[in-house]
């Protein structure tokens, strides 16, 4: 087992992407992680699972890492580097998840998951969102707990007996709907409220002893604190950002909607102030570049 670069302890057990470099700046691998120290200290370990890395690991002199707001954001900004320049040990172009939108019918109160985005009278559309199956977990977990399926005209006899069980009808259909549509959009309350009542539902099948069912909830939930968490970097209008800290520069630019390029080098001046509201998240990488940069692999 190797013996794990100092720099490793320098990085926060939060999410983000790391990447490493050659002794020639050149990138190796770029990754993301749920916990940053983890997941990088992990290439130091036995790499279970990602022997085709062990050649890799001698070649980094240099570790890289931005923060993010959550692991979904950390997702969307790995795929986004990766679309735009794949480094020699990634094997995929782009990340291994589809985007996909979340698509909420008031006309015939439904709820689901699509690739693609068709302008429809009484439709609204949210994301895109990584990860199809975490997606329909998501919105399989908000139909659980906003039974909006059940509160459409002409239901057969069997739907007619679960709307009963459901204690829903039409006439609920748009505070179902409202109650969707705040917690796709991300109001804390709702939420947290949309959380709680899918965590009692799992907590609920698990004191009756439906474990499968319990189960099943549990990775609704996840699915859904996964489609809920802040995703700041994506969807961005044109924009160039740029900090120093302790003699390193990080920069981060957006084209089109999407985060286009990462870098961190020496600073060579002092940067134009950045907009208010990035100003902690570039102070926080920025540090961290410099930290990182002060103690290289070897």
């Amino acid at each position: 087992m190797r013996v794990r670069p100092s720099a490793v302890a320098l990085l926060p057990t939060e999410p983000g992407v790391y990447r490493f470099r050659d002794n020639r700046d050149r990138a190796l691998y770029i990754g993301r992680a749920g916990d940053l120290r983890r997941r990088v200290s992990s290439y130091w370990g036995d790499l279970r699972g990602r022997s085709h890395l062990r050649r890799m690991v001698p070649q980094i002199v240099r570790i890289e890492a931005l923060v993010c707001a959550s692991e979904h954001e950390a997702a969307w900004v790995e795929r986004m580097l990766l679309e735009h320049r794949k480094p020699r040990w990634n094997r995929v172009v782009g990340g291994l998840e589809n985007p996909v939108y979340v698509r909420l019918d008031a006309s015939a109160p439904s709820i689901g998951v699509v690739h693609d985005v068709v302008e429809t009278a009484g439709v609204c559309w949210y994301g895109p969102y990584l990860g199809g199956t975490a997606s329909r977990l998501a919105v399989a977990g908000l139909q659980r707990v906003y039974p909006l399926t059940y509160t459409r005209s002409g239901l057969t006899g069997t739907e007619r007996d679960m709307a009963l069980v459901q204690g829903v009808g039409e006439a609920d259909a748009a505070m179902l709907i409202s109650e969707v549509d705040l917690v796709l959009r991300g109001d804390p309350t709702a939420v947290s409220s949309a959380r709680e009542l899918l965590a009692a539902r799992r907590d609920e099948a698990a004191g009756r002893e439906l474990y499968e069912l319990a189960a099943r909830i549990h990775d609704e939930l996840a699915a859904l604190e996964w489609l809920t968490s802040p995703v700041r970097l994506v969807d961005t209008a044109d924009l160039d950002l740029v900090a120093c800290f302790g003699g390193q520069q990080i920069s981060v630019t957006f084209r089109s909607g999407r985060l286009r390029t990462w870098d961190q080098a020496p600073a060579t001046q002092e940067p134009p102030a950045a907009p208010a509201e990035w100003q902690d998240f570039l102070r926080r990488n920025a540090a961290l570049a410099a930290a990182l940069a002060a103690h290289p692999v070897r």
